[in-house]
């Protein structure tokens, strides 16, 4: 190739990228200005060649034999059931089968039987929502049965063994409801944060240093 004919590619790939880059900006950073159309006459008059433009190279093509495969997006988590109307509601939807609980969750469940049952739901929530603070404050066992089984804690415990519930009643099933709610985060409870609580018919010492969070029928609840 002549050196005119390679001056001469160059000035086309030249106004080919002066064409192309959109903006004003681009385009006046790559317009010639006058002295370098001048100089351009001159190296098709055969004078000296000003220096090379820089040549845009296209980045070759690839081509892939294997398909791609998309990544799919994660699924949506299950929906946390929010939809009742009322705390009953909620109870009514969820399944008590006991067959299914853990050792955890039957420690859980017993508490709110044997310490709730003739209260409320939101009582027995309540009752069920102090066990799991318990759980997570590092001043008290780290595990539901942990927790009710830490001695002179709970009065209905025998020791560290837990008395005989009757599975197929009705307020099992519904301790075993308000366990798994507890449990999941599902409803929010009035007794909050609290740690402590006890039957508003005593008057323990504790309780005077204590913030008090909530009364629910009989147990008035502590931080």
């Amino acid at each position: 190739m002549s050196r005119k004919t390679f001056s001469l590619v160059a000035l086309a790939a030249l106004a080919a990228a002066t064409v192309t880059v959109p903006g004003v900006d681009g385009v006046a950073a790559l317009a010639p200005d006058a002295d370098a159309s001048a100089n351009d006459q001159f190296s098709l008059s055969g004078a000296a060649d000003p220096a090379p433009a820089t040549e845009l190279v296209p980045e070759p093509t690839v081509f892939i034999s294997e398909e791609v495969v998309q990544p799919l997006p994660p699924a949506p988590a299950a929906p946390v059931l929010t939809e009742a109307g009322s705390l009953g509601e909620l109870v009514g939807m969820i399944d008590a089968d006991a067959a299914l609980l853990s050792d955890d969750m039957r420690c859980l469940a017993g508490a709110v039987y044997f310490e709730a049952r003739g209260e409320p739901l939101a009582g027995q929530l309540a009752v069920a929502q102090v066990i799991i603070n318990r759980s997570e404050d590092n001043r008290f066992p780290a595990s539901y049965c942990g927790v009710v089984r830490q001695k002179g804690q709970f009065s209905f415990m025998r020791g560290t063994r837990m008395p005989q519930v009757r599975t197929g009643s009705a307020a099992w099933g519904r301790a075993v409801a308000i366990a798994q709610i507890a449990h999941q985060g599902m409803w929010q409870s009035e007794a909050g944060d609290a740690v402590f609580f006890h039957a508003r018919y005593v008057r323990p010492g504790w309780s005077q240093r204590k913030t008090k969070l909530a009364q629910i029928d009989t147990h008035i609840f502590y931080r």
